[in-house]
Order: structure tokens, then C-alpha cells, then sequence
């Protein structure tokens, strides 16, 4: 269970995450992205990253909105930097949603609810994972229907795999071995939950380097 310090570091990170994506949100209300995905991807990523998001978002992200600097000006690991908060962002947002799915039904897979969290992460962040990348590969190739539908599962499959071994391997550190009976309606679950998120952003960068320069993802 949950101590007391634990608990409110836990409600410090997790009220800055929220401060975080709030802002995000307003900011790009004021100042939308040409790519409207990326709406989505910025306050998101704050949900596990906090702060750090509102710095990558203005050093990174807001060139696609309002900086005239195309791509090829841009350093190529920032480019691989927001390609992986892409990537990311569809992985955290299947993961919350399949977290409480799994809390609220009560459903054990084999008679375990570790095993049914990692089959539905995994299944909810990667349904969601390829409609974030279709929606941005549709319009940079100018290709929609299958062909891009196609292009995102290439483009998604390993780079959000990648992104899961980091989030996985930290689940199971923190749910067997430090803290063992946290649940999804604790504070600290969700701050060891924003550790594995920045675990799998680390996990799935090398991962999103190569197809990006390989050219099976699309530069952002």
C-alpha cells in the first residue's frame, strides 16, 4: 500500500501533469497545429511528462503551428522527439482507458488482473495508437483508405511495442516488488504509472529514430 509521503509526491506530479495539459490545451485553443492530431498529442503527453511537456512543446512542437522553419531546419532529434510523443500519446491514452476497464470490471485473464492490464493495454493502446497515425500520415502523404491505414500499422506496430516494454517492464517492478497492492483508484498507482510512460518514451525513442530515418515513419 501507498505511505504517506508516496501519496503526496504522488499528488504534487500528478496535479502538475494536470496543470500541464490544461495549459496545453488553452495554448493551442489560442494557437491551433496545421497537423490537429498534434492537439491531441501535446496535452496528452503533459498527462505523464508534466512540466517537461509545456518545455518540448514550445522548443519542439510549436514550430509545426506557428515557426516558419520547415523540417529539414529542424535538429533530427527533436523531429524523433515528437514523433515518439506521437507515438506515446496514442499508448497512454489506450493504456488509462483499458487501466480502469480492468479496475472497474473486475476482469481476470487466467485468473490474474496483471495479465488482463498488460493484454488490454496493449490491445487499447494499439487500436488507438494506429488511428493516431493515420491521421497523421493521411494527410502528410495525402493518401487516405487503406494505403495509409496500411502505412500507420507499419509505422505504429514496432515503435509502440517498443514504447510497451518500457511501460510493462515498470509495472511489474512497482506491482510486485515496490509497491505491491496499489490500485487505480490510488494517487501513487498513477504517479508509477507517468515513471512507466517516461520509461516507454525512453524505450520507444531509438525505435522511432530508425523508422523515421529508415523512412517508415513520417517525419513531424
Amino acid at each position: 500500500m501507498a505511505s504517506e509521503w508516496l501519496t503526496i509526491v504522488s499528488c504534487v506530479f500528478l496535479s502538475g501533469a494536470f496543470a500541464s495539459s490544461a495549459w496545453l490545451i488553452v495554448e493551442q485553443m489560442r494557437h491551433p497545429q496545421r497537423m490537429w492530431v498534434m492537439n491531441l498529442v501535446w496535452p496528452i503527453t503533459a498527462l505523464y511528462m508534466g512540466p517537461l511537456a509545456i518545455w518540448a512543446y514550445y522548443a519542439m512542437g510549436i514550430q509545426s503551428s506557428r515557426d516558419a522553419r520547415s523540417q529539414s531546419e529542424k535538429p533530427f532529434w527533436q523531429t524523433v522527439y515528437v514523433g515518439t510523443t506521437h507515438c506515446g500519446s496514442g499508448c497512454t491514452l489506450g493504456d488509462v482507458l483499458a487501466e480502469f476497464a480492468v479496475f472497474f470490471t473486475g476482469f481476470a485473464l487466467l485468473g490474474s488482473l496483471f495479465t488482463s492490464e498488460l493484454i488490454l493495454d496493449f490491445a487499447a493502446a494499439y487500436l488507438l495508437g494506429i488511428v493516431f497515425q493515420y491521421f497523421a500520415i493521411a494527410p502528410m502523404r495525402g493518401t487516405w483508405g487503406f494505403d495509409a491505414m496500411w502505412a500507420a500499422i507499419k509505422a505504429d506496430t514496432l515503435s509502440l511495442t517498443a514504447f510497451e516494454i518500457g511501460l510493462f517492464g515498470w509495472m511489474a517492478i512497482f506491482q510486485f516488488l515496490l509497491f505491491p497492492g496499489l490500485m487505480p483508484n490510488m494517487a501513487a498507482y498513477w504517479f508509477m504509472m507517468q515513471i512507466g510512460m517516461c520509461l516507454g518514451f525512453l524505450t520507444s525513442y531509438p525505435m522511432n529514430w530508425w523508422l523515421i530515418k529508415s523512412g517508415v515513419k513520417e517525419a513531424m
